[in-house]
């Protein structure tokens, strides 16, 4: 079939956005950078860590003797709540000011740790932290979008190996949800169904780029994946935010979470660097009935713990490329060990 050998592209359903695949570049020869991966095992409380119980942060503040998850306003962040309303509107200028809230979310009081070797019972602490969150800022009348995500590790820009993601709530949907919230409000006016659960139920029938599954949640590889092992968490009940997964549910979330980090951990031998990110309905509101809640994982390792995709070029000028197929993803992320490689 020309998807295996073939250069083609495909079609991404949830952004109307295309990928080009070029499935035998994959024997090329790699001279470019490699990461450095040396991993120095970390302490349970590191004293220069301002996220780690007891220290100091840069305001000043002093991060409490927090027991479990626990978050604060980001010292640095990227909207204020107090922003003056204002705007610029003409032929080639325009801009509007935007207030919001960021805030860090700690998932651990242990420098230590990540999400695949947290126990299951953490890891639920840390998703119901995230509904708490969502719940709470959604109730603020400027507030009409929830960003919860992580940055995992270095390669992906993460300033602090402290186990800890962030909220930002947005006055204004931004342009990657929206696009998604679109396509899928225009299959579900077509069809009066959740474009993302017909979409899961396609995939699990054939199975092929399916890499975890229990009662409540499916991991795969999009059939239009971008990364080299991205992968796409999906429900397999309709459910339209973080704050609407009931506790079995959340367990079930906390349950695949682990053994997704854990293969990806395993498949280079090394802490598997990410971006994570959940997207939900709108807080505007409004009832959005399309929206379906799913996360999203972004890693940029391609063939080994020192060799990652770059975005440059081609993916820069004109549209995104990958090598690997997504199939060939799937299948060796799935034939993985559940086990962590650390013997955790």
């Amino acid at each position: 079939m020309f998807l295996k050998d073939s250069p083609h592209r495909r079609y991404n359903i949830l952004t109307g956005e295309w990928i080009k695949v070029s499935p035998h570049r994959t024997k090329r020869p790699w001279q470019g950078q490699v990461e450095n991966t040396d991993e120095l095992k970390r302490p349970e409380h590191d004293k220069n860590c301002y996220l780690c119980p007891g220290n100091s942060r840069a305001s000043g503040d002093t991060t409490p003797d927090y027991k479990d998850t626990y978050s604060f306003v980001n010292d640095f962040s990227a909207l204020l709540e107090d922003t003056d309303r204002d705007s610029v509107n003409s032929s080639f200028f325009k801009a509007e000011s935007e207030r919001g809230i960021c805030k860090v979310i700690c998932f651990s009081p242990r420098h230590d740790l990540t999400i695949p070797i947290m126990e299951k019972e953490e890891i639920k602490t840390v998703i119901r932290h995230w509904k708490k969150e969502y719940s709470e800022l959604s109730q603020l009348d400027f507030i009409n979008h929830i960003q919860i995500f992580e940055n995992h590790g270095a390669a992906m820009g993460c300033s602090n190996p402290h186990p800890h993601g962030q909220v930002w709530a947005d006055e204004f949907v931004p342009d990657l949800p929206a696009k998604e919230l679109a396509k899928q409000k225009e299959y579900f006016k077509k069809n009066n169904s959740p474009l993302l659960i017909d979409y899961l139920n396609e995939e699990l029938k054939s199975k092929e780029r399916l890499v975890l599954e229990n009662e409540s949640f499916v991991v795969l590889v999009p059939f239009w994946a971008v990364w080299p092992y991205e992968t796409l968490v999906l429900p397999k009940q309709q459910v339209s935010s973080v704050d609407d997964l009931s506790e079995k549910q959340v367990s079930d979330l906390a349950e695949i979470m682990k053994a997704l980090g854990i293969r990806y951990d395993n498949l280079f031998k090394t802490d598997f660097p990410y971006s994570m990110g959940l997207h939900q309905k709108p807080t505007d509101g409004k009832d959005h009935p399309w929206s379906t809640f799913h996360m999203h994982y972004f890693p940029p390792l391609l063939r080994s713990a020192e060799v990652k995709k770059f975005m440059v070029g081609y993916e820069m000028m004109a549209m995104a490329q990958r090598d690997i197929t997504a199939e060939s993803s799937a299948e060796i992320l799935r034939e993985l060990s559940g086990s962590h490689y650390r013997g955790r």
